[in-house]
């Protein structure tokens, strides 16, 4: 019997519930399953979890200090706002191809059945990405390549388009990649 180190269970049980979301068919996760997955008792489960909804917290939380950390990085390095908007866009369709098991969290699809304030919290993610949108697009309008006018309907715009191709690559069984012809499209967009 192997000794696993403090916070290295409850990593594999998160990469184990990310890997079962990969599944293209989108079937409900029990707990019984998932701790079958990685050889454990519920109890085990439980042990490090208080409930399936702390285990979805736990991906939620991995995927938001990812996503933003990256939004941070990319703002730093380019000061020019059309090109933080479209490096944004194509990192984010990136982490999803990456991670198509924790597209289905971001789309909603498989906080489906489970606790309401799972989808409350991915709702605010999507509002703090459009407000990372408006915060490049205002750089953009300040050196006159957007007017201002249009910052919140384009930030708008980029979360939808960004939303739609999670959405597709999910529905597909993960086979309609989100960044292909990204770069046309987003060039159209901004």
């Amino acid at each position: 019997m192997s000794i696993t180190k403090p916070g290295e269970r409850k990593l594999q049980i998160l990469q184990a519930l990310a890997g079962m979301l990969e599944n293209p068919k989108g079937e409900k996760i029990t707990t019984a399953a998932l701790a079958a997955k990685i050889d454990v008792s519920e109890a085990t489960l439980y042990r490090h979890f208080a409930s399936k909804a702390q285990m979805f917290e736990g991906l939620i939380e991995f995927i938001e200090s990812t996503i933003f950390g990256l939004i941070n990085q990319i703002t730093v390095q380019d000061k020019e706002g059309l090109s933080q908007a479209h490096n944004i866009s194509m990192m984010l369709l990136s982490f999803a191809e990456r991670n198509p098991g924790m597209t289905r969290v971001l789309i909603g699809d498989a906080l489906v059945n489970e606790d309401e304030r799972l989808q409350v919290r991915m709702n605010h993610l999507m509002d703090r990405l459009e407000l990372a949108y408006k915060q490049c697009l205002r750089q953009a309008a300040v050196l006159g390549q957007i007017p201002e006018a249009e910052i919140a309907i384009r930030s708008n715009l980029l979360v939808t388009f960004v939303l739609g191709r999670w959405q597709r690559f999910a529905k597909t069984g993960f086979k309609a990649l989100p960044t292909e012809h990204a770069p046309t499209q987003l060039a159209v967009l901004l």
